[in-house]
C-alpha cells in the first residue's frame, strides 16, 4: 500500500485536485467528499495504465508541511 500526496484547490464554484507525484492526475468536484473519492479513483487508473504500457511507477516523493506565521 501507497500514500500519494493530493493538492485540493478551491475555486470560485468547485474544488481542484492533483497529484504532484504523478503528472496528469487531476480532478474537480463540488465537495471535498467527492473530490477525495475522485482522485482515489483516478491514482488507481493512473497507476494500472502506466503498468499497462510498462511505464515505471513513480515512488510517492512529495512532503507537505505546513509553517505557522504571525499575519
Amino acid at each position: 500500500m501507497k500514500e500519494y500526496l493530493i493538492i485540493v484547490e478551491k475555486g470560485e464554484k468547485n474544488l481542484s485536485a492533483y497529484a504532484p507525484d504523478l503528472p496528469g492526475c487531476i480532478a474537480t468536484a463540488d465537495t471535498e467528499e467527492e473530490i477525495l473519492q475522485l482522485m482515489k479513483e483516478g491514482i488507481e487508473l493512473h497507476i494500472s495504465d502506466m503498468k499497462e504500457r510498462g511505464y515505471k511507477i513513480p515512488p510517492p516523493d512529495t512532503k507537505s508541511f505546513k509553517v505557522e506565521i504571525a499575519a
